[in-house]
């Protein structure tokens, strides 16, 4: 195992890394696979309007609806429905035990891996069944990978792992320095084609925002530009969501709910070091 300083950054090369599968269209199917991308519209709700804005009026509850919060069309919201909400409510729960609260953020953790994959490439294939018979069917392009910042974004990794087994994941590693209270990277580790991949980036929480900007900073730093790169977030503050897109307006980032107040709590409980 290779390991080697790059600007104060740990980089150990243990990783190995696939060849990326070329994306080149060919109309006709049958000589040469044909990529497509899934139809973001069809399965996540994404509100076009000019940038993220919050705004001061709350309901009862206060909650932000789509009256409430205009989302930029690079912000995607999973299809809200009782068991995301039901979800949603046992995590931010302060009774929750410990056990409750890991299984129902791996259930929230799953459905937002599940659509974060929804938005890489696959491509036409044909198979032969068991009985003989072709089906015209789609497989998942190879190339990507996940990286988790350091600690609640390793939450969910196994997530993605139990979605797609083969992918690679990297790490970052990012704390507030104690005398200027600004985000430092401590250490990172990634495949080391990462600038040739779609990246699936996790991070559970986005309250500031400060620590997901200063990941992508680094992963540009590797060559890694932030329109490949899709942020895979359970919450989402309209500050946090606001301050990522406005720094990189090519980012993409899926989460469940844009909301003032976001549950801090998430990396403590889930690692039970509360």
């Amino acid at each position: 195992m290779e390991t080697y300083f790059e600007d104060s950054i740990v980089i150990e090369n243990n990783m190995p890394c696939h060849n990326q599968q070329t994306n080149n269209v060919n109309q006709d199917h049958a000589i040469m696979k044909q990529v497509r991308f899934a139809n973001s519209n069809a399965s996540i709700s994404a509100v076009s309007a000019s940038g993220l804005q919050e705004v001061k009026e709350t309901n009862e509850n206060g909650l932000n609806t789509e009256a409430q919060v205009q989302l930029d069309p690079q912000l995607k919201l999973l299809p809200l429905n009782d068991q995301i909400r039901e979800l949603q409510t046992i995590i931010r729960d302060m009774k929750t035990s410990r056990g409750d609260f890991v299984f129902c953020a791996d259930r929230l953790i799953r459905l937002v891996v599940e659509q974060g994959l929804n938005q890489l490439p696959y491509s036409e294939c044909t198979v032969t069944t068991p009985t003989g018979h072709k089906y015209d069917g789609v497989k998942f392009e190879k190339g990507n990978c996940g990286v988790s910042i350091m600690r609640s974004g390793e939450a969910m990794e196994q997530g993605l792992r139990d979605c797609c087994r083969s992918i690679r994941i990297g790490k970052i590693l990012i704390q507030s320095d104690e005398d200027t209270q600004k985000a430092k990277v401590f250490y990172a580790k990634f495949p080391p084609d990462i600038y040739r991949r779609k990246v699936l980036l996790m991070y559970p929480i986005l309250s500031t925002g400060n620590t997901v900007i200063e990941a992508v900073r680094v992963l540009i730093e590797h060559g890694l530009q932030p329109k490949h790169i899709i942020l895979l977030s359970l919450f989402s503050t309209p500050h946090g969501a606001k301050s990522i897109i406005q720094e990189f307006p090519d980012i993409t980032i899926l989460t469940t709910e844009v909301h003032p107040v976001a549950p801090t709590h998430f990396g403590q409980k889930y690692f039970g070091t509360d």
